[in-house]
């Protein structure tokens, strides 16, 4: 147990029979007769569901301790994202609704941190930036022209705005949660 002063981000908790990741912890202090409390943005990690809670700062919270393991995105199918760990060969498998979005940006063979409670796999740490190449774009506009944006399509099928000087097989870094340009790694080279 721990209190709800004390919870940090990051941090899995069990409440009302649900396992919960918390992304942003904001503390409210209290003034007259109000007293202070602890708001809890949340992520229910085996659903995908977001939700906030408040807490008084005396509140006990049941916290959830998370082992993580570095493993090998292998494949996905109707029901999970599956990765095996490079040193054992063990596979499991991760919901697709704890994984959500971030499944686009998954490629065989990347290494991701796989969160485990006991030996279930319930999460993963995704990057916040990974390195894709441009399938395809359209050729850019010159003159003057450096601050406007073209639609590119990556590796993955996904569709971004990029500067005009980004060619077609060009390595680009993408924020995955904005799903956004972020620069340019290399360019292709003939």
């Amino acid at each position: 147990m721990v209190l709800a002063s004390e919870v940090k981000e990051g941090a899995a908790l069990h409440l009302d029979g649900k396992l919960y990741k918390v992304l942003e912890v904001v503390r409210h202090a209290g003034s007259g007769q109000m007293h202070g409390f602890i708001e809890l943005k949340l992520k229910d990690i085996r659903f995908g569901h977001f939700s906030d809670k408040k807490f008084k700062q005396t509140d006990k919270l049941e916290e959830v301790e998370l082992t993580k393991r570095q493993m090998d995105y292998i494949y996905s199918d109707a029901d999970a994202c599956y990765f095996m760990d490079p040193n054992s060969f063990e596979q499991v498998g991760v919901p697709k609704e704890s994984v959500g979005h971030i499944e686009r940006f998954l490629k065989e063979g990347m290494k991701m941190s796989v969160e485990l409670l006991g030996e279930e796999a319930v999460s993963v740490q995704f990057p916040k930036i990974v390195e894709l190449t441009i399938a395809s774009t359209g050729a850019g506009i010159r003159d003057g022209q450096d601050n406007t944006m073209k639609p590119a399509t990556l590796e993955n099928g996904i569709e971004i705005l990029v500067p005009q000087f980004i060619e077609t097989g060009d390595k680009v870094r993408v924020d995955t949660e904005k799903v956004k340009y972020v620069e340019r790694v290399t360019t292709k080279r003939i």
